[in-house]
């Protein structure tokens, strides 16, 4: 009999294992993220693909990597650069392989006149965002900034934190994430 091929584990299914294993209920886990118990639930069972921010603060309140995460199954894919998608924007990784660094580097590709959905979001350590094309909005804190194409904001990213396309085409942001 053929052997059969092991199914990948979405991120949705290790953010659930993990808090499973921890003993951890999904009330929980958002007060320790500051996320709602729904928008947890919605990750989870694969509804919404988790930005970055909300991976780094579920990791962090699971106490593990965050590139726990994000690796593939393979030790082969690890190294390949990963691209996912949420209803808003999608974001690719620059630096593959770096699982176990402390500097993540992103291209956040927004969706026209969109913006994140549901939910601020905030991790500890730093984030600078530099726009390559189009006008978005950045909120941070209480502060808004509007940054246009060759604009760029560095911030403590432990603020709560959310980006909107101003633009009516997408805008296309390097995003670097520092993370202690």
């Amino acid at each position: 009999m053929p052997r059969k091929r092991a199914e990948s584990v979405s991120v949705g299914q290790r953010i659930s294992e993990m808090r499973k294993k921890r003993k951890m209920d999904l009330a929980a886990l958002a007060d320790k993220t500051g996320y709602d118990v729904a928008f947890i639930q919605e990750i989870e069972e694969g509804n919404i693909a988790p930005p970055v921010g909300a991976l780094i603060q579920i990791s962090k309140a699971l106490e593990m990597e965050s590139a726990v995460f994000l690796a593939e199954n393979k030790q082969k894919e690890r190294r390949k650069s990963f691209r996912k998608r949420t209803k808003a924007y999608s974001y690719k990784t620059l630096n593959p392989g770096s699982r176990d660094k402390h500097l993540w580097a992103y291209m956040v590709t927004l969706a026209p006149k969109k913006e994140h959905e549901k939910v601020e979001y905030k991790h500890d350590g730093e984030e600078f965002i530099h726009v390559l094309e189009g006008r978005i909005e950045l909120k941070v804190g209480k502060e808004t900034h509007e940054l246009k194409k060759g604009g760029s904001f560095h911030f403590d990213s432990s603020t709560p934190h959310q980006l909107k396309n101003l633009s009516a085409k997408e805008s296309k942001l390097l995003v670097v994430v520092f993370t202690p």
